[in-house]
């Protein structure tokens, strides 16, 4: 289901995008992908984070896009720092736990844009972003935050690094691994010396990669620190808004393992089908539903919530 729902070749209905660059310190921008309602502070609006080596037009951030918009929210389309072809915007780089610009950006949306109703959803990384800020800001969350929801999400990355780097899994270690050297090597003509070429060129697998580059370009210990830093797991029994975790049990390589240990919370829930892969959950078409059932699941959830 992971391959064949990236794959599959999808359409699209959205209007057109404001597309925004938000400064979100004094040496970053971010750009953000708008689609809004009329009266758009009449309408809840819908912010979706990628995953990694992900963008804003990606294949299910458009389709959760399409599907929120048509069931009348606004939407917002987040591209991470460095994502989306923005390595010229930022000195510095992105990691799986890094929360800043999506902290930001909300706070953006709600003190600048005034919105009311604001859900998150997050895929993979994304979804352990959204996790993790929901449990930062924990009994601080801002009233008009109604809830998030967190699609495969990588709550704890020790062990997704782990699984990821085991044989079976060669596919998506190899196929991140090309993306972020690609995207180092653009990112070192830029900014000369932010990374040891001759070091990521040795790089074989994610764990090397985050223990050469990410742990000390932000100042972790080393990978295994940084991992412990950087998961959402932590944080999950501070969160005090509904939060929705879909994952499923036959995820490649994000073992299910600490899903079925979630701490006892009134506000975090899990639906944890079978099959479904990573990001994938592919269905049959019926009663005119398209094949992705998990971006429906989690518009779905962020309507029923209470405003």
């Amino acid at each position: 289901m992971t391959i064949l729902a990236a794959l599959y070749n999808r359409g699209f209905t959205l209007p057109p995008a404001e597309k925004r660059e938000i400064q979100t310190d004094p040496e970053t921008t971010i750009i953000t992908f708008c689609h809004w309602q009329a009266e758009r502070r009449q309408h809840r609006t819908l912010l979706l984070i990628h995953g990694l080596e992900g963008s804003a037009d990606r294949h299910y951030m458009l389709g959760a896009a399409e599907k929120a918009w048509h069931a009348g929210f606004n939407v917002v389309r987040m591209n991470v720092r460095n994502c989306g072809g923005t390595e010229h915007l930022t000195p510095t780089l992105y990691h799986s736990g890094f929360t800043s610009d999506l902290r930001f950006l909300l706070f953006e949306l709600i003190e600048k844009d005034r919105l009311p109703d604001i859900c998150l959803i997050g895929f993979s990384m994304g979804g352990n972003h959204a996790l993790k800020l929901a449990g930062e800001l924990g009994g601080n969350a801002p009233s008009q935050l109604k809830g998030i929801c967190a699609i495969s999400p990588p709550i704890d990355l020790e062990l997704c690094s782990n699984a990821i780097r085991e044989p079976r899994n060669f596919i998506y270690d190899r196929r991140f691994l090309r993306s972020l050297k690609a995207s180092l090597q653009v990112k070192s003509r830029l900014y000369p010396g932010i990374v040891d070429l001759e070091q990521l060129a040795r790089v074989r697998h994610l764990w090397d990669f985050d223990e050469v580059v990410t742990a000390p370009h932000f100042g972790f210990r080393d990978a295994r620190d940084y991992y412990a830093q950087a998961s959402s797991g932590p944080y999950l029994a501070r969160i005090q808004v509904p939060a929705l975790i879909i994952h499923a049990q036959d995820d490649p390589f994000i073992p299910f393992t600490p899903f079925a240990q979630l701490p006892q919370s009134e506000f975090v829930s899990l639906l944890a089908p079978r099959y479904g892969g990573h990001v994938g959950f592919w269905q049959a078409r019926r009663n005119g539903a398209d094949h992705y059932w998990a971006e429906q699941a989690a518009v779905d959830f962020c309507s029923a919530l209470p405003g």
